[in-house]
């Protein structure tokens, strides 16, 4: 299963696309989208737009993670993210591709085994779990391969299996 990890953003769109089969996941590229800075949020959102259709059709996904939207202390970056995120899922919507999200404590649940990680512990188990030389930079495209892992965990796990053969009955 090809998995598109996406961290959510104005300024930076983390990305990181894995491949997992039987409990293995390999990193097949990750990076960052970007907008300037300065220019009116209906452009940035725009741009935002282009460039996750743009990248959904070279990395052809079978899925989507991404996270969900977490407001720390500043509300006006967390509605500025919430713009970002709702592009991205109009993006993952109009490319026909499942979207799954995940909170914060989920992906460091998943990847690190403890939902109150702190980030150095998610970052190096994203480093080792990928059998990678270095941690990947930017940290949102960390973050983004974390979003992967944590989906190509969950959608392993034996209750996630239960709820599809449920559905499949119905």
């Amino acid at each position: 299963m090809r998995i598109l990890g996406i961290d959510p953003g104005i300024a930076i769109v983390g990305f990181g696309l894995i491949e997992a089969n039987g409990g293995q996941a390999q990193m097949l590229s990750y990076g960052a989208v970007t907008t300037e800075a300065g220019l009116p949020l209906a452009t940035r959102l725009y741009q935002i737009g282009n460039d996750m259709e743009e990248l959904i059709a070279q990395c052809k996904p079978d899925v989507i993670s991404i996270e969900e939207l977490f407001f720390n202390n500043n509300i006006t970056t967390g509605i500025a993210v919430a713009h970002g995120r709702g592009v991205i899922l109009y993006s993952a919507e109009k490319c026909g591709i499942p979207l799954y999200e995940y909170t914060p404590s989920q992906v460091k649940q998943a990847v690190v085994g403890y939902g109150k990680a702190e980030k150095k512990q998610v970052m190096d188990m994203v480093k080792r779990l990928l059998k990678l030389r270095a941690v990947p930079k930017p940290d949102d495209a960390a973050d983004a391969l974390a979003l992967a892992l944590c989906h190509a965990r969950s959608a392993t796990s034996l209750l996630a299996r239960a709820n599809l053969a449920a559905k499949q009955t119905i």
